[in-house]
């Protein structure tokens, strides 16, 4: 049964028509064949019987009996009512027998192939329609059918996760509509603050010269804080519009392009850094820029929290690269979620000189050019942020 299951549409109803003829066939052969005895039967009543048993005698063992046909007006009306059946039996029965398996036929045929993927499909079609879409389609053979529900559950499941990637976004974006609005209250808040003080003490002359001074420096400070912050909100509007573009490298390269990198990071943060390509050198097909963007990202945070070193591992494993960073500090306090959002902090204090938008937009970067971003903690102590590209070759 799984054989015929696996069949083709095409092959299947080949199969199911031919055994129902062959069936057909052989069973109206057989009643023809019981209708034409019954009707010999019949005559044999009518036949002259004193005839019949001289001819039996003169012939003996090879005597046959050819029983002509008897009219209709010789029989009572029971035998020619049955005799007429059994004319219509052996002209009809054939082509009757063969109509009728034909029709089993197609009902087997919807029954065994069409039926129960039919029925998933409609049952899909309409939750989708109601956009419902936690559910799988589990018919699984290798027709047309089979094929067909595969396709079918591969756009659910696609639907689905874009679903999910749309409320993700939302959420994201009502999150970062509400970062925001600290991030820029914060720094109003402190202008408003000096401002009421220059207007109330200024004019009573209560305030030296040093301090009107310092308050107008850290109302600079601010408005230039925010100046920045209008930086990181314009490269956020520009981080959608961000194409990928590959270009073939060597892994040697990019693994230099990193170690100098690193070494003007490190010496601007006071700390070490170690950097291995721990794969063999071959050329790989990504978007340099990004990759090199993200890892700066990635070396920034981690030279802010390093104690004292921050250690680099890059990897090609099939068609995948794995840049890996890790540091000596505290690590993470939450949640691999938590730390990717956009604005997100975690020492209040770098709200004074950082926004939180590296490791968001590595995230992005890495997701757009078909991989990840994984963060998570040494067993040591340290946090670790691996970025993973998917890459040609």
């Amino acid at each position: 049964m799984e054989t015929i299951r696996n069949l083709s549409i095409r092959k299947t109803i080949v199969l199911y028509l031919t055994v129902s003829l062959i069936l057909g066939f052989l069973t109206g052969a057989a009643v023809m064949g019981i209708a034409e005895q019954a009707q010999r039967q019949i005559w044999i009543k009518y036949i002259d019987e004193d005839a019949y048993v001289k001819a039996m005698q003169k012939e003996g063992k090879n005597f046959t009996v050819d029983v002509a046909r008897v009219s209709g007006d010789r029989m009572t009306k029971i035998d020619g009512i049955y005799s007429e059946l059994c004319d219509f039996l052996e002209t009809y029965s054939i082509l009757v027998a063969c109509f009728f398996s034909m029709i089993v036929a197609v009902i087997l045929f919807y029954r065994d192939k069409i039926k129960v993927p039919l029925g998933e499909l409609t049952d899909a079609s309409e939750l989708i329609g109601k956009n419902e879409l936690d559910f799988q389609i589990t018919y699984d053979s290798r027709d047309e059918l089979g094929r067909l529900c595969r396709e079918f559950e591969r756009m659910r499941a696609s639907l689905a996760a874009n679903n999910r990637n749309m409320w993700k976004m939302v959420e994201e974006e009502k999150a970062l509509r509400s970062a925001i609005a600290h991030d820029i209250r914060s720094p109003l808040a402190v202008l408003r603050g000096y401002q009421e003080m220059l207007l109330e003490f200024i004019p009573e002359g209560i305030l030296e010269q040093k301090k009107i001074l310092e308050m107008l420096q850290g109302g600079m400070e601010q408005i230039e804080r925010m100046d920045k912050f209008i930086g990181t909100m314009q490269k956020l509007s520009r981080l959608e519009a961000r194409r990928i573009e590959c270009t073939e490298f060597t892994l040697s390269s990019l693994t230099e392009e990193v170690r100098r990198i690193a070494q003007i990071l490190q010496k601007e943060a006071g700390r070490e850094s170690f950097v291995i390509q721990t794969s063999p050198d071959k050329k790989i097909a990504a978007d340099r820029e990004v990759i090199l963007e993200v890892t700066d990202n990635l070396l920034s945070n981690a030279f802010r929290y390093a104690k004292r070193l921050v250690q680099v591992e890059i990897r090609a494993e099939g068609r995948e690269l794995k840049i890996s960073v890790s540091d000596d500090g505290r690590g993470f306090t939450e949640s691999q979620d938590q730390v990717t959002k956009a604005y997100y902090h975690s020492n209040p204090q770098d709200d004074l000189q950082h926004f939180g938008m590296g490791m968001y937009i590595s995230r992005v970067y890495c997701e757009k050019h078909g991989g990840r971003l994984l963060a998570s903690n040494n067993r040591d102590g340290g946090a670790v942020v691996k970025a993973v590209f998917k890459t040609g070759e």
